[in-house]
């Protein structure tokens, strides 16, 4: 009877992870969004302003201009980089500095080796596919000509697709340094696998400088420090105690429910399974980070 009981309750947790892994992140990340919004926000000193969904119009026959912006400091990690708005996919979310396993569940990360948004040379992205509000989801329909724009604090840069490609994981030639100002959004491929990575390139069409004077012109910089991607540390401690956890919890609903009274056993059992899922819930989150692939 024991063995039974743990294979189903094992059952129990494995189909509530799928449906945590495809939806239940998204309530992470949303709230990551929401504090690197305002972030943003205050960065640009607009004091909690929404962030633009569209180029500003030039006036009335002038030509589109495609200024880079200066080469600045990045972000600290985990920082708002910008905003990424691409109609086409209905995608309109915060990039974050870092491409790193805490980065990417907070939104699109921004590989710290490539140049920044809008400046000279290849700005690259990377971005979930299925999992954690998975901003990428749809990124297999962009075709040469759709509009992607991204928002800094140095401007508004407007960039259209060239190029989609798929291409192994282990093609890092991808986010190479290029001679014109490009962006370079990355994900994995297919779909609910990581066994590819799926490569959008665009070029820059146009601009608006946040700072017209400090302008520089269309081209790569000379160099660019390499940031270091250090290996998170996962915390198997915290996986193992939430674990500990959930069995604890199980056994006292599984004792308390038989003990109790007929008359209040609903009640109990109910109470206790609304526990249950919040622990459970705490228990997955803390296992997602451990798995080897992220999709």
């Amino acid at each position: 009877m024991a063995v039974g009981r743990v294979v189903l309750v094992a059952g129990v947790l494995i189909l509530l992870f799928i449906p945590y892994l495809l939806w239940g992140t998204g309530l992470i990340t949303a709230h990551s969004q929401a504090l690197l919004r305002t972030e943003f926000a205050i960065a640009q000193g607009r004091s909690g302003a929404p962030v633009s969904t569209h180029l500003a119009a030039p006036p009335h026959g002038a030509p589109l201009t495609a200024h880079t912006a200066p080469t600045v400091a990045d972000p600290a990690v985990g920082g708002p980089v910008g905003a990424i708005i691409i109609p086409k996919i209905g995608l309109s979310m915060i990039v974050v500095e870092g491409t790193g396993v805490p980065q990417l569940q907070a939104g699109p990360g921004h590989y710290p080796s490539t140049p920044l948004p809008g400046e000279a040379g290849n700005a690259a992205i990377a971005g979930h596919r299925t999992t954690y509000l998975h901003p990428f989801y749809n990124l297999n329909e962009l075709v040469p000509g759709d509009p992607i724009t991204i928002e800094t604090v140095q401007g508004i840069f407007l960039y259209d697709v060239t190029s989609s490609m798929a291409v192994l994981p282990t093609d890092v030639a991808v986010v190479d340094p290029t001679p014109t100002p490009t962006l370079t959004l990355t994900t994995c491929n297919p779909r609910y696998s990581a066994s590819q990575r799926l490569v959008v390139h665009a070029a820059l069409v146009a601009s608006v400088l946040a700072h017209p004077k400090a302008a520089s012109p269309v081209a790569p910089p000379a160099s660019r420090a390499q940031a270091v991607q250090t290996t998170p540390q996962h915390d198997w401690l915290a996986a193992i105690l939430w674990a500990v956890g959930v069995i604890v919890l199980t056994t006292a609903i599984w004792i308390g429910a038989r003990r109790t009274r007929r008359g209040w056993r609903g009640l109990e059992i109910g109470i206790g399974v609304g526990v249950w899922l919040v622990v459970v819930f705490f228990f997955f989150q803390s296992v997602a980070p451990l798995l080897p692939a992220s999709y």
